[in-house]
């Protein structure tokens, strides 16, 4: 669906992978692609070398560690003048080999901080932008993950996620109670962790503002992208056997360019305007890689965990 350059996007984590694909994508498409980073020099410089043109793109500073940094991007983009007609939460931090917990600013575990809160913060933020927008049909959509579901091959690899009953979120995060469950630290399920509560934060979007703001609001699994910057923290050999094993045994591979046209079409396609719905290519669908809407795991459809990590959340990142 072709849009011309009054279509504007914000897309976290553009910089690379799967979001510096999904960025080009869009533009090819026509849109106006605001690429929010924490390296301005680094994202213009893979801007430029995967051909976007130069009035397809802004680029702005966004850490998402930093809740200050949130709300100072949020202003800076309103400053700008420009409409918002979608927002990706891409951007994501993934550290399997810490032995201790590594903190945000703010105090929180570095993973949930990134990975959900700052987003959180974000699309709440731009609820109004996005309710505001021109375009008939404005679109929040937040990049999901197999590893989020045990009813999924890739999901049941231990640690298994498991909010518990949010304990580490009630108790702000403080001392000991760095994950999210409270229990003790694993860099793997705190990633994990953090992307259950993504797709609970889309979920609960759907229910508290669909109808209100006229938002299509929606999660995507674009297929294993096994070479993607994401594992940058991993073992020199995961990286080196991970996208060997998907390409020639499960068959599960999808290049970050592929990964990135799947998202531009959630974003932009008339089919995907489903609100609340959970799109994936996964390797269930082998032989022509159509989307389908997935059931998210047991804990990522408990409504009554989503409220809770709602209004927790909110009280993390001051919203409450």
């Amino acid at each position: 669906m072709e849009q011309d350059r009054s279509s504007t996007v914000i897309i976290t984590g553009a910089s690379s992978g799967v979001g510096l694909y999904a960025a080009k994508a869009l533009a090819q498409r026509g849109w106006h692609v605001v690429m929010a980073c924490r390296d301005l020099a680094k994202t213009e410089k893979v801007a430029q070398s995967v051909g976007m043109p130069q009035d397809s793109y802004t680029i702005m500073h966004l850490d998402l560690a930093s809740l200050e940094n949130v709300r100072q991007f949020v202003k800076n983009f309103r400053e700008s003048g420009k409409s918002l007609d979608a927002l990706v939460c891409n951007a994501a931090i993934y550290m399997p080999l810490l032995k201790e917990p590594l903190r945000s600013v703010d105090g929180y575990e570095l993973s949930v901080a990134t990975n959900h809160l700052g987003h959180f913060l974000l699309c709440e933020l731009m609820l109004e932008d996005l309710k505001n927008s021109q375009n008939s049909e404005p679109r929040l959509v937040i990049l999901g993950t197999v590893t989020h579901n045990p009813n999924e091959l890739g999901g049941k690899i231990p640690p298994r996620p498991d909010l518990g009953n949010l304990d580490g979120f009630a108790a702000g995060f403080k001392g000991s109670q760095v994950m999210i469950d409270g229990k003790k630290f694993e860099p793997v399920k705190a990633y994990k962790d953090s992307k259950v509560c993504n797709v609970l934060t889309m979920r609960e979007l759907h229910r508290r503002y669909h109808k209100s703001h006229g938002i299509t609001f929606s999660s995507l699994y674009p297929g294993c992208v096994a070479d993607t910057p994401l594992f940058r923290n991993h073992y020199p050999l995961f990286q080196k056997l991970f996208p060997l094993f998907q390409k020639n045994i499960t068959g599960g591979y999808v290049s970050q360019e592929l990964a990135g046209e799947r998202v531009a079409a959630v974003v932009a396609d008339p089919e995907y305007n489903q609100s609340g719905t959970y799109w994936s290519w996964g390797n269930r669908q082998k032989k022509d890689r159509k989307s389908f809407a997935q059931d998210v795991s047991r804990e990522a459809s408990d409504d009554e965990k989503a409220e809770r990590m709602w209004e927790l959340s909110e009280k993390l990142v001051g919203l409450a």
